[in-house]
C-alpha cells in the first residue's frame, strides 16, 4: 500500500453522482474536469485525494513535466528534442498526485516563467515551471474555485481544453504538455462563478450532507473506525477498490473502440436546444460523458439512455438562470423530459 492510507474511495457513503462524475473524467479526461458545489463536510475533498489513491501508478519520461511516452508533439520541447536526436529520456514510475492550486496564485506562479535575461544573453530558453507543469497527467484541484480571480481560472480553463499551457514574455515564448483532470470546489453560498466559466466545466454535481438518519449513522461510523485503525479500515474494501481499478481500466480500454448511436446525438442535441443551452460545448461534452458512462457499465456502443443516465450533470449548470433563480430548480423538469423523450 502507498505510503500515507487514504480514505479508500469505495468507503464514501453516499454522494454518487460526485463519484460517478470524477470516475467518468478518470475514464475520458476530455470530458473537460467536474465542478462540485456543496456545503463544507460533504466529502469533496476527501473523494478527490482517494480518486488519485485508487489510480495505478503510470510510466513517465524523468523531466519536469512528466511526459507520457508518445508522439513527439505531445512531448516537451526537451523531450521532443531528445527524442528527435534518438536519446530517449529515461523512464520513472509516478504515482498519480492531487495539486492544489492555493487562492493566492499569480499568474507566473500558475503558468511558469521565462528568464528573458538567459534567453537573451545565451539565445536559448530558461523555463521555471509552474503549477500546469506539476498538474500534467495529474489531478488539478482547486478548492473555493468560485474565489479565485476570473483571470486565473481562465487561464486553467484554456490549459485543460487544449492540454498544453502556451508562456509568452517580451516576444520569447514556450509551450509544454498539460493534460489533467480538473476537478474544482466551491460553496454556492460564497458566490456563484460567472455563467462564461461554469459552461467550461465539463460537468458539475450537486452534493448535500445526508439526510438520511442510517446513513449519517455510518457516516460517523466508517470515520472513527478509519482514525482508529486506517490500515484495518483499508483491508475491509480492499476488494472493493480492486473491482473499482479494473472496472475504471476496463472502461478506458472500451473508450478506444466506442461507438455512438445517431439517436443519442440527436437526443443530446434535442436537451440543449430544450433547456436554452447555447454553444455547441455541451452537446459535444455530453456525448462524451455518456460514452464514458457506457465503457464504466461495460459497453461499447452509447445510446440514449446512457445520455439520459448522465444528462443532469452535463446540463443542469449551464441551463439560462434569472438572476435569482439557482441551477438546481430545472433538474425535476430535465429529469421529465429525458423519461419522455
Amino acid at each position: 500500500m502507498r505510503e500515507g492510507i487514504v480514505y479508500p474511495f469505495t468507503a464514501i457513503v453516499g454522494q454518487d453522482e460526485m463519484k460517478l462524475a470524477l470516475v467518468l473524467n478518470v475514464i475520458n479526461p476530455t470530458i473537460g474536469g467536474v465542478l462540485i458545489r456543496g456545503e463544507k463536510g460533504t466529502a469533496k475533498s476527501t473523494a478527490v485525494r482517494a480518486l488519485a489513491d485508487l489510480l495505478p501508478d503510470k510510466e513517465v519520461y524523468d523531466c519536469p513535466f512528466h511526459c507520457r511516452p508518445g508522439r513527439v508533439e505531445n512531448l516537451c520541447p526537451y523531450c521532443a528534442e531528445r527524442s528527435v536526436k534518438g536519446d530517449t529520456p529515461g523512464l520513472v514510475t509516478a504515482r498519480m498526485e492531487v495539486v492544489e492550486l492555493p487562492l493566492s496564485s499569480t499568474e507566473d506562479r500558475v503558468a511558469g516563467t521565462l528568464d528573458l535575461e538567459h534567453a537573451i544573453k545565451t539565445g536559448a530558453k530558461r523555463f521555471e515551471p509552474g503549477v500546469l507543469a506539476k498538474a500534467n497527467g495529474n489531478i488539478l484541484y482547486i478548492d473555493e474555485v468560485n474565489l479565485l480571480d476570473d483571470h486565473i481560472v481562465d487561464l486553467l480553463l484554456d490549459s485543460a481544453a487544449m492540454g498544453k499551457n502556451y508562456v509568452e514574455r517580451e516576444g520569447v515564448s514556450f509551450t509544454h504538455p498539460s493534460k489533467f483532470i480538473l476537478v474544482g470546489t466551491m460553496n454556492p453560498e460564497e458566490g456563484d462563478l460567472r455563467p462564461q466559466l461554469l459552461d467550461r466545466f465539463g460537468m458539475a454535481a450537486d452534493v448535500k450532507s445526508e439526510k438520511d438518519i442510517e446513513s449519517r449513522v455510518e457516516v460517523i461510523r466508517r470515520r472513527l473506525d478509519f482514525d482508529r485503525d486506517p490500515g484495518q479500515f483499508a483491508e475491509r474494501y480492499e476488494k472493493e477498490q480492486n473491482e473499482m481499478k479494473e472496472r475504471i481500466l476496463s472502461a478506458e480500454k472500451l473508450m478506444m473502440r466506442m461507438s455512438v448511436e445517431d439517436d443519442s446525438l440527436k437526443m443530446a442535441v434535442e436537451a440543449s436546444l430544450y433547456f436554452g443551452v447555447d454553444g455547441h460545448r455541451a452537446d459535444i461534452t455530453l456525448i462524451k460523458a455518456a460514452s464514458a458512462y457506457a465503457a464504466f457499465y461495460g459497453r461499447n456502443t452509447t445510446t440514449k439512455e446512457d445520455v439520459a443516465s448522465i444528462a443532469n450533470l452535463v446540463l443542469t449548470h449551464r441551463m439560462r438562470r434569472t438572476p435569482f433563480q439557482e441551477s438546481t430548480i430545472d433538474a425535476e423538469e430535465l429529469s421529465n423530459w429525458l423519461k419522455n423523450v
